[in-house]
């Protein structure tokens, strides 16, 4: 279902160019199960809300995907540049992740490992923090948003830890960097969660 909030938020972030370039050819991205996620989305927000140039901090383009019949590294990466090749102007790197196969990188670079995503949305549900914890993706009419915790903590600019993966030391260093960038954030600290 769409509301006026989830409305608000999608006219925000197709402020964003770089976003709104991906928006705009989104059936070109040929990708099953696909979200605009996370970083990108949030940090264009927190630009709009502090008053800051659209693209204040912004890294990349993060879109993730999902499918179960393909858990190689090699397409994941072929996804990726084609996708990079297809959007050259952006100026922000497009990062592509097959969220069916997560689970197997995950210990490696973070020292636990996690069961299988179910889909993308069960993804969703462990990203770091509330505001970071949502997607949205172009549907056959109204976009749709998918939002774990609401909107609230990410149109007020609020970070709060989501706990269900990460840990202490990583939700810390992700605050220290985006205080830096965008120091009215409002942040709530590990224990006060």
């Amino acid at each position: 279902m769409t509301t006026d909030t989830s409305r608000e938020l999608v006219k925000i972030v197709l402020a964003n160019p770089a976003i709104r370039a991906i928006w705009e050819n989104w059936d070109r991205l040929e990708l099953p199960d696909c979200w605009l996620v996370a970083g990108c989305v949030a940090q264009t927000v927190w630009n709009h809300r502090f008053g800051l140039p659209v693209a204040t901090g912004i890294a990349d383009i993060d879109l993730v995907y999902f499918d179960p019949d393909d858990l190689s590294e090699a397409s994941e990466q072929d996804h990726a540049e084609r996708l990079r090749r297809q959007f050259p102007g952006l100026g922000l790197w497009v990062d592509v992740k097959n969220e069916a196969r997560v689970h197997l990188w995950y210990e490696s670079r973070f020292g636990f490992a996690i069961p299988p995503y179910r889909s993308v949305t069960d993804a969703i549900d462990s990203f770091p923090t509330t505001a970071t914890a949502i997607g949205l993706r172009r549907g056959p009419g109204d976009p749709e948003v998918y939002a774990t915790f609401g909107l609230s903590d990410l149109l007020a600019g609020v970070v709060r830890p989501n706990k269900r993966l990460i840990t202490r030391d990583v939700y810390e260093a992700k605050v220290a960097r985006w205080v830096g960038l965008w120091p009215r954030l409002e942040v709530v600290a590990w224990d006060a969660a």
